[in-house]
């Protein structure tokens, strides 16, 4: 939950926000409903600082900045573990913070200074563990901890064509584990193809064995940085349609979950082929409309979704306007009939009507540094979670108010991620 550079450690608010037994799971880095919310919480803690509130704390073994997913009694999560070399995947005692079990999933820790390949969040089904490295390591493991399978997917299809450490994390839908790779079509230094073009996919894995079941090589117009993409597959349904949704390479596309066929394709938010536009923030869906935020400070772009083929300008809801409602990293929430957007560098948190694109309200916060970490809502309330452990609680809803602000991390602390 949180990378630190000095120490790293999981705090879990209070009884409530470690969720219940009768609650709801979070089996995935964005919730159970793929949006950063979770419909079944109740009771989840306001009032919390490093002296009241916790119910428990514990070090990791290194530095990480995937996401913890809870599955009834377990945590889990990854980390850096430098007495092992490698990534390591962890099972937590949800109720004590004790770690039940620890795999090592592959060698090395990192490939560049600003992060490492414990990246990728954890997914689960309730009957299996899916953990991804930037290193390209998939591992399924069972609740026990027992590896069934194991694949390096760099070994298999090519390293990443990337500046910088992938992390992009798998997705479990409907029986199937699916992984997105968005790449540079000419390799980075030593990374990706020297003797041929580097291809972006959608790969589609059975998650009972790590066979193939089919990949979708995803074109782009993009150039050089703007084709690499950290985001994550966001699954959808609208009108009775599943869809996977992929934003990156300057676009977003939607995509059938049975063969990867792309249905629908909007972009350019580049027309002038800037070259060092990577993408960060996942897409989220709700009432109907898929928002995609360009980088870099560009406009956050929304598209109705059901439609087919190429979509045009013209097709968009919306395109929103002003310095604040943008994001950088941060992937949007959509919560009880609202999206709120978080600019991770101006500190802006804005909620929006999905249909229009009208801003409802925009408010600062008073954070030291920037908020890279996603917006995360439940119970009526909005969690948010700056570089120095900062955590805001914001009210949900048509009326901003700050319920909470304090400070969980160490004060020197200014790498937190997640």
């Amino acid at each position: 939950m949180i990378s630190a550079k000095k120490s790293t450690a999981v705090f879990l608010l209070s009884v409530s926000l470690v969720l219940p037994l009768a609650a709801g799971d979070w089996p995935n880095w964005r919730g159970p409903e793929y949006n950063g919310s979770s419909p079944d919480e109740s009771d989840l803690p306001v009032k919390f600082s490093k002296e009241s509130g916790i119910k428990w704390k514990v070090k990791l073994p290194g530095q990480g900045a995937s996401t913890p997913i809870v599955w009834q009694d377990g945590v889990y999560v990854t980390s850096a573990d430098e007495t092992q070399n490698g990534i390591v995947a962890l099972r937590l005692n949800r109720e004590t913070g004790e770690t039940v079990w620890s795999k090592k999933l592959g060698e090395g820790i990192n490939q560049d200074e600003r992060s490492n390949f414990a990246g990728p969040s954890a997914t689960t089904d309730g009957n299996i563990v899916v953990f991804f490295t930037g290193a390209g390591d998939l591992a399924v493991l069972d609740l026990d901890g027992k590896e069934l399978w194991h694949r390096n997917i760099q070994k298999d299809y090519g390293s990443f064509a990337f500046q910088w450490t992938f992390s992009s994390s798998p997705l479990l839908y409907h029986g199937t584990l699916y992984l997105q790779v968005l790449q540079r079509d000419s390799a980075v230094g030593d990374r990706g193809f020297k003797d041929k073009k580097n291809e972006s996919y959608l790969l589609a894995l059975d998650p009972k064995t790590g066979k193939e079941k089919w990949r979708h090589i995803r074109p782009s117009d993009a150039v050089q940085e703007s084709l690499e993409a950290f985001s994550t597959p966001i699954p959808t349904t609208h009108n009775g349609r599943d869809e996977i949704l992929i934003v990156g390479g300057d676009c977003i596309t939607g995509h059938d979950p049975e063969t990867g066929k792309e249905l629908w394709r909007w972009g350019t938010w580049n027309k002038e082929k800037i070259g060092h536009w990577r993408l960060v923030p996942s897409p989220v869906a709700g009432d109907g409309i898929a928002l995609a935020c360009a980088p870099k400070g560009a406009p956050v772009y929304a598209v109705p979704l059901g439609g087919s083929g190429k979509l045009f300008d013209s097709n968009l809801a919306w395109v929103s306007e002003g310095k604040e409602v943008n994001s950088d990293v941060p992937t949007p929430l959509f919560y009880q009939g609202r999206f709120y957007i978080l600019n991770d560098r101006n500190k802006y948190l804005t909620c929006v009507e999905p249909a229009t694109g009208k801003v409802i309200w925009s408010e600062r916060l008073d954070a030291k540094v920037k908020l890279e970490a996603s917006p995360t809502a439940a119970d009526g309330k909005i969690y948010l979670l700056s570089h120095l452990g900062e955590v805001f609680v914001v009210q949900a809803g048509d009326e901003f108010k700050l319920l909470n602000q304090t400070q969980l991390g160490e004060a020197q602390s200014t790498n937190i991620r997640s």
